[in-house]
């Protein structure tokens, strides 16, 4: 869960969540942006809705707990620099505000968009003088991860020794793009993607509060459900959604309050909502449909389908672990590569997360849609987990046994094994199931894909093993 407010927009002149302009004091030696002035009543839909104090915070609680880092920079209590790392719109730059107005630090903002040494050089002499008049500074830097390393290395000094308190945000992980002194100096926070709840608070509190809409809409449900799936996560693309769709609404009527409906919300962001309940019977058919298109080889129906999971919102773990399963299950031996692609697009959407990782996705879909397809191995596994429930589970072989402590041979374990590795072909005759088992066949390859080489290999390796 996050603050829900982002980062600055660097095409902009100041930045969204930046504090109030401090008051008068003489300016650097070099031109350095200065804080946002208050919202205005004509201002964005999501400047007015910025968090102005703690309380207002929607989210991210993993960090704002009480004690926690996070909370303590906030409340004023904590001196530590910060590194805030996580995906555009979590309330990196909001948070940075909080933090500068907690105890009446000053606040100065550079994106690395725009700024240079010479920009960040003069904050930090800035930041010096006020030090000397006992007023500490808290520096925001945008996109840190687009400083160069020389950009970086030129704040080492101010934040090792406290001249300025760094609140660096980043959508890029830290451990690859800031330099390791800069990170040792500093605290590494992760921040998180609004939940669906959180989003449904901000969009509410929106609607309600004089600040926001003060009322003049009433939203629908299905209106308010399409409007979460539009923010992914990002509330200030859910508000900026929400002020298109009211303006719109309120055009259309001069009742008061205006019904934003479903229709309304369509037409004013120029996309259509899928029909799709992740609690109800569509979440079920269309991940029915996806497998069952993968299974029948159509890579074009399977990604339709995709698709519309994607855009839906449906959660990408649930369908990053539909493939793994389908890659034993329906492809299995006839293409092992198979697995391999679906578990490290698993592991893509752990790591990078969405929309990124739709595209692995994508991947994993056509590999395991145009592969060679396979019911060999469930099949092989449920005729063995069969037999094993029908009571066909006999004593292991003496010469199996573990005969790894004393007095395994006096008791016949291990003794007669024969180790495949003495053999020059790695195989030789031996038995290894349980007497009820012998000469038993459970895996069956088909000839499709790889499993046409393996089906011989499987035959001549049993007639090896069994001494025929």
């Amino acid at each position: 869960m996050t603050d829900f407010f982002g980062d600055t927009d660097p095409g902009s002149d100041t930045g969204l969540f930046e504090a109030p302009a401090a008051e008068s004091e003489p300016e650097p030696l070099t031109s350095v942006p200065r804080s946002a002035p208050t919202s205005h009543p004509g201002a964005p839909l999501a400047v007015r809705m910025r968090p102005a104090a703690l309380s207002e915070v929607v989210g991210q609680q993993h960090l704002l707990a009480p004690g926690a880092p996070l909370r303590r920079l906030v409340e004023g209590s904590g001196a530590s620099s910060v590194l805030l790392y996580g995906p555009p719109g979590t309330g990196k730059t909001t948070l940075a505000s909080l933090i500068s107005g907690a105890t009446g630090r000053k606040f100065e903002a550079l994106s690395a968009l725009s700024a240079g040494v010479k920009e960040v050089r003069g904050v930090i002499e800035l930041a010096r003088r006020r030090l000397l008049q006992g007023e500490q500074t808290v520096l925001f830097i945008d996109e840190v991860h687009r400083f160069s390393k020389t950009q970086q290395d030129a704040l080492l000094a101010a934040v090792e020794n406290r001249i300025v308190l760094l609140v660096a945000a980043t959508t890029e992980n830290p451990s690859f793009s800031v330099v390791s002194p800069l990170l040792s100096r500093s605290l590494v926070l992760q921040l998180q993607s609004l939940t669906s709840d959180d989003i449904r608070v901000v969009i509410e509190r929106a609607r309600a509060d004089e600040r926001g809409l003060g009322g003049s809409v009433e939203i629908a449900d299905d209106a308010l459900e399409h409007l979460v799936r539009l923010a992914a996560g990002d509330a200030r693309r859910a508000l900026t959604a929400l002020e298109a769709a009211a303006g719109t609404a309120l055009d259309r009527t001069d009742e008061r309050p205006a019904l934003l409906d479903l229709e309304t919300v369509e037409s004013s962001v120029d996309k259509a909502a899928v029909r799709y309940d992740r609690d109800g019977d569509q979440h079920y058919d269309v991940i029915s449909a996806f497998i069952k298109s993968i299974r029948g080889s159509d890579v074009d129906a399977a990604l339709h389908y995709l698709a519309r999971m994607i855009t839906a919102g449906e959660d990408p773990r649930f369908i990053a672990r539909r493939l793994v399963v389908h890659a034993s299950e329906d492809i299995g031996m006839a293409d092992p590569t198979a697995l391999q692609t679906a578990t490290a697009a698993a592991q893509a959407v752990q790591l990078i997360g969405m929309p990124e990782a739709r595209l692995a996705l994508a991947q994993a879909t056509i590999h395991l849609a145009t592969a060679p397809k396979s019911g060999a191995v469930i099949a092989a596994l449920g005729a063995a987990m069969a037999d094993v429930a029908g009571g066909k589970a006999g004593l292991v072989p003496p010469h199996l046994r573990d005969g790894h402590y004393a007095g395994a041979a006096q008791l016949g374990n291990a003794v007669g094994y024969k180790y495949p590795h003495d053999h020059a072909d790695g195989v030789l005759p031996q038995q290894y199931p349980p007497d009820e088992l012998v000469g038993v066949d459970y895996y069956e390859p088909t000839t499709h894909g790889a499993e046409r080489e393996i089906s011989g290999r499987v035959g001549k390796l049993r007639r090896i093993v069994r001494g025929r």
